[in-house]
Formats: structure tokens, sequence, C-alpha cells
């Protein structure tokens, strides 16, 4: 029997065409559910089903008359903001899934850190400011440094560490603009109306990419992060696997996503942690109801006695269709992924040096996802990477001395921007 899988993610995600892939070989029929164009006959040649992730009753709506013609056996949220009408899809389907409630708290950095601290576990001292009220709003007490942060933005965009009052005034400017920008106006989130401001966490950062089997967590990969992630800005850039912590650290690194999972009231489906760790124990950042992001999942592949290797895409499909994951195990060799970072805002031309970069020895594929003439804008204001690097290699170490290796060879290229001039009745502006 052909199963049906409702996918839904953005047109904007890089992980729908490795979901094809994967349900293409597992035999697996994908039912699209993008915030695509409604009105364009097909514009992504997808055959996916438009809905609006702020338009939730209409969603659910369109999603079950779809799912009349033919029945859906399993619902699969890629990205942050399509987790909520998955929940909600789930639910009208009846099919397991993760709560409602607990969809909107796994997305939004204020309502999770209320439940993180509810539940008892180790968690930042934390304020919510309204940014129409700032500066006239009388400000809480703060100690510095500390972290501001977007309520619903992921990928570390907008996060900034301000070790004053005066960088704390510029990180809320910079917030406001960006939140007033077309792209995120066009999300519809109230959320994008406050911002958090946390106590700064020192330490080393993991982050752990699992399954919950109604309530149960699976754990598929635990993530050291070699690079030292102090601020101002958060870029993210070497994820690398298997973690080199001692056993004791690494299950409590297990156990505090297994309680902060279930503070948060998630149960069924992907989850994706980020944590700090230091003396205080283990300081859950976010636990996202959904998998790692971009291409990242490319760097861990998982196997059993009777096949090839499977990816991450396929594991969570088996998950979706409510097939036992149990026997599969990541692949023994070390992986990494190095997003390539962003080096100055312009126009990308090109990245030289790719050939030399790949042949540095370890290095499995270099994807440039930027294309040709693109706006790139770096963090904290910019929503994306110039591409992927993996490398896999017999230690974490070696892998990620070949990323390092490899991006030394690139040398991009990047036309400046040139401010617009216009000429009107107004004269130049």
């Amino acid at each position: 029997m052909t199963h049906r899988i409702l996918l839904l993610g953005t047109t904007t995600g890089y992980q729908t065409r490795s979901f094809g892939e994967a349900a293409a070989r597992l035999g697996v029929e994908l039912l699209f559910a993008t915030d695509r164009c409604h009105v364009l006959e097909d514009p992504w040649r997808d055959n996916a089903l438009p809905v609006k992730f702020y338009a939730e009753d209409e969603s659910v709506t369109a999603i079950l008359e779809a799912a009349t013609a033919r029945p859906i056996d399993g619902v699969l949220a890629v990205g942050d903001r399509p987790t909520v009408l998955a929940a909600l899809a789930a639910r009208a389907l009846g099919l397991p899934g993760n709560s409602v409630e607990a969809a909107r708290a796994s997305c939004n950095k204020l309502l999770a850190r209320e439940r993180l601290q509810t539940a008892g576990l180790p968690c930042p001292w934390f304020r919510s400011l309204t940014l129409e009220s700032w500066p006239t709003g009388r400000l809480p007490e703060l100690a510095f440094p500390c972290v501001v942060k977007p309520l619903a933005l992921s990928a570390s965009r907008g996060v900034m560490r301000v070790n004053d009052l005066g960088e704390l005034q510029t990180a809320v400017d910079r917030l406001r603009a960006l939140l007033s920008q077309p792209d995120v106006q066009a999300l519809r989130d109230p959320a994008n109306a406050s911002v958090i401001v946390e106590q700064f966490i020192d330490g080393q950062e993991y982050a752990l990419e699992g399954i919950l089997e109604r309530g149960r967590l699976r754990v598929l990969a635990l993530f050291d992060k070699p690079d030292p992630l102090e601020g101002p800005f958060f870029e993210e850039t070497i994820y690398v696997t298997p973690s080199v912590l001692p056993p004791a650290a690494q299950g409590a690194i297990v156990r505090a996503v297994a309680e902060a999972a279930a503070a948060l009231g998630l149960w069924h489906g992907p989850v994706h942690a980020e944590c700090r760790v230091n003396d205080g124990g283990v300081f859950i950042l976010e636990i996202a109801a959904r998998p790692i992001g971009g291409l990242c999942a490319r760097a861990v592949r998982f196997g059993d006695e009777r096949a090839d290797p499977s990816s991450l895409e396929e594991i969570l499909l088996r998950h979706a269709r409510d097939e036992s994951i149990s026997d599969y195990r990541r692949e023994a060799c070390a992986s990494a992924v190095m997003m390539m970072p962003i080096p100055r805002e312009g126009f990308y031309k090109r990245v030289e040096g790719l050939d030399q970069a790949r042949a540095v020895p370890g290095i499995e594929e270099i994807l440039v996802t930027a294309k040709p003439d693109q706006h790139l804008v770096p963090l904290p204001e910019g929503a994306s990477y110039l591409g992927f690097m993996f490398a896999r290699t017999e230690s974490p170490a070696t892998a990620v001395a070949a990323l390092r290796a490899a991006h030394a060879r690139l040398r991009v290229v990047i036309d400046t921007a040139i401010p617009v001039t216009v000429r009107g009745e107004e004269g130049e502006r």
C-alpha cells in the first residue's frame, strides 16, 4: 500500500527537493502544502496545495478537502512556521502529532521560556519588551551582558548580544527595522511586535536531532559546535557528530532535551534542540518541533543490517507513516557540515576556488545555494547562507579540519550594494 504524507513547508525552504527524493526511494506519495501563490497555476511545479500559515482555519479546511479525495496517512512539518498548521492538520485528520498549544510554544521564544521556567528547568532570567512602547515604557531591571531576540524568527536572525544600555538601544533599533521589513511583515505574526531580553549564557553550545515517539525521545544525532558563539551576533558555522563529550555529559543533554520537550508539551514528531552547557547545567536555548534546517540533514546518514544507508528525510517519512525506526542508527564515521557564512552585504557573483576546496581530503560535497546577483545580507538581518559544505572522515577533529581547510581555499566575489538615486519632482533622494 502506498502511503500519502502531508509535508508542510515554505516555498523558500531548502529541504523540499530532499524530501521528494526520499519519498521516491520509499515509494511514498507526498502532498506538499506550501505558502505558494494561490492565483498562479502551480508556479513551483510541485503540485503543492496552497496554504496560508497565518490563516489557520482556511488552510485546515483546504487540507481536509484534499484528504477527502485521497486519504492522508501522516503529517510532517519542515521549518518553524508550518509547525502550528501541522499540529492543527494532524488533529483534524485524527493522526498522531503534537498538540496545537505545544507547537505554538515551540516557535515562540517567550512562550517556550515561560514553560521551561514553570517546569523548574535551568533557565536564564528573561523579560519581554514591546517595540511600540520602547523606550517610553519603564525599563525593567537588567543585568549585562544579555541577549536580545525576536520572538518568532529562526536561524539566529535578529539575535544580538548587548553589554550595556547603549548597545541595548542600538539592538532594539535594529530589531525594529528588521521586523518592519516586508518579508517579516508578510508573516502576519503578532509575536513580531515584541522582543525578548534574556541573560547571556556562558558555555559551549550543542545541538540535538531527535524524534519523539509518543512522548519518548529517540536521539538521532548529537552535534558539537566547535566555533565559539560569544556574539555580538550568533552565526552558526560548523556542526560535527558524533560528539566528543564524555558519555555522562551527553546523557545530561539528552535528559535536558527530553524534559524540555515534555515541559513544552511536545509528544510526537521530529525535534531539533539547541543548548548551552556550563557548570550550572544544561540550558535549553530552543527546542523546535521540526527537523534540522537548511541542507544540514545531509550531514547524517542512518543504517540497519538490512539496507543501504538512509537519509534523515527517509527516517522522518518512515516515522510519519507510523513505521518503527528503532533499528536505525547513525553511521559509524564522523561527519560535519559548514553553513557557509556571508562575508559582507552585496550582490553575489561567484565563488572561486571550488575545485581546490573539493580536492581537500574528507570533503564530500560543496553546494553553493546563493544565486547570481542575489542580494546577500549577513546576520543579524540576513536570513540565508552562502551554501553548505560537508565532510566525512574517521574522526570529528579531522572532519572539522577538512571543512576549515576547504573553506580557506574559497574566495567569494560580491559586488557592493550601491544605493539607487531616484530623480523626481522633489529632487534626488
